[in-house]
């Protein structure tokens, strides 16, 4: 199965972005709002400036109080691993075991932002192949 197939049966394929210079304040109102937890940074949205998730939130404010008012860019990841629509969920899987990250933008052979894939979603495609799977192997026995 291709990335591109767990985009299309999302239910919300919206790919929300936030620009890099919104302060972090701004950032957990838009996490809170689409209830996401990670945002691509870009500046037109369809470029991946960054990612910035709710745990980089968490790992600085810990240490600086002011964070809240500082820029998205003081805390985003700038080197974004990203995937092919055509890339497989298992080799996508495997990346985001290796790096430890949980969102992946998805990013079309001309550079623009497709969408987004969190190993929630890759994983919850993967239970759902494995039970029809198993819903056809049971049908076969049953037939016979």
């Amino acid at each position: 199965m291709k990335i591109a197939d767990v985009i299309t049966r999302k239910a919300i394929a919206e790919v929300v972005t936030i620009a890099s210079t919104a302060t972090v304040r701004d950032l957990l109102g838009v996490l809170a709002e689409h209830s996401i937890g990670a945002c691509v940074v870009s500046g037109d949205g369809t470029s991946v400036d960054g990612i910035v998730s709710e745990r980089d939130v968490v790992r600085r404010l810990h240490d600086n109080d002011a964070l809240l008012s500082a820029a998205v860019s003081s805390i985003m990841t700038a080197t974004v691993e990203t995937c092919d629509p055509e890339a497989t969920i298992d080799d996508i899987l495997g990346i985001m075991t290796t790096h430890r990250i949980r969102h992946m933008p998805v990013v079309s052979a001309d550079g623009s932002l497709v969408g987004i894939v969190s190993i929630g979603d890759l994983v919850k495609h993967r239970i759902d192949q494995l039970a029809f799977e198993r819903d056809q192997l049971e049908a076969y026995v049953h037939q016979t």
